[in-house]
């Protein structure tokens, strides 16, 4: 079977598993003691140091943390976008810049316009995956409106050519434009969305850790390896606070 239409048959397993806000099932409790400030090495911030982890997902901070922090998060999510809203600036400025957590962001795709997203957020240099997935969700009612005034045309990208749909799909939703406007080429952004084998690694990554983890529902953050029950800010400084950043 071709590996591109592998990737839109997991699509709506994807969106099964992955609905938004749904409860996740915890095991156990966080508690931990103190951990104190790393500082960054000198005339350096901790929130500019990215890297890209085994799993594809894009930290920030300290890479020797020891709350290590990650966030799967679908584009097409109210409560992804609300947390970004309410949560991420305290996170970055109260916890990343102290050295004691670090964060990963990693994509559980539901739809098309999701991996769409997902691959554009990737397009640039890794330093930009968390500002430009940021910008996405600060316009989650503009680009969600754009994707329900257009649904017809993704429909229609979606029976095309293997390499042009997600092309298609992004062209329908404004998302070219929209990165563009944040410094993607819609060249660029064009060439990334018909790269197959990228598109293909992300769903299945996506499919596989959702699986794998047990990951049912968006926002879901795990502390240390431990899945918590926090589906905003304030319950997620609760338990990083329980971990030991405190």
């Amino acid at each position: 079977m071709n590996p591109f239409r592998t990737t839109l048959i997991a699509l709506p397993l994807a969106l099964a598993l992955a609905a938004c806000g749904d409860e996740a099932e915890t095991a156990g409790s966080l508690s931990g003691e103190p951990v104190a400030e790393v500082p960054a090495p000198e005339g350096q911030s901790w929130l500019d140091t990215v890297a890209v982890s085994d799993a594809d997902g894009y930290i920030v901070g300290n890479p020797d943390a020891p709350i290590k922090l990650i966030e799967y998060a679908s584009y097409t999510c109210g409560a992804c976008a609300n947390f970004i809203e309410t949560g991420v600036e305290p996170l970055k400025s109260e916890y990343v810049e102290s050295g004691r957590v670090s964060f990963e962001l990693r994509n559980l795709v539901r739809d098309p316009i999701d991996l769409s997203v997902a691959v554009l957020a990737r397009c640039g240099s890794p330093e930009s995956f968390h500002p430009l997935s940021e910008q996405v969700w600060r316009n989650f009612q503009t680009i969600m409106g754009g994707a329900q005034a257009n649904g017809q045309a993704i429909e229609a990208a979606m029976t095309g050519p293997e390499d042009e749909r997600l092309v298609g799909v992004a062209e329908a939703v404004g998302l070219i434009d929209f990165f563009a406007s944040r410094g993607l080429s819609r060249d660029q952004a064009r060439q990334c969305l018909a790269d197959t084998d990228k598109v293909q690694s992300i769903a299945e990554n996506s499919n596989t850790q959702a699986s794998q983890n047990d990951v049912t529902g968006t926002p879901t953050f795990f502390i240390n390896g431990q899945q918590t029950d926090a589906r905003g800010w304030d319950q997620l400084e609760v338990a990083l606070q329980e971990a030991g950043a405190r």
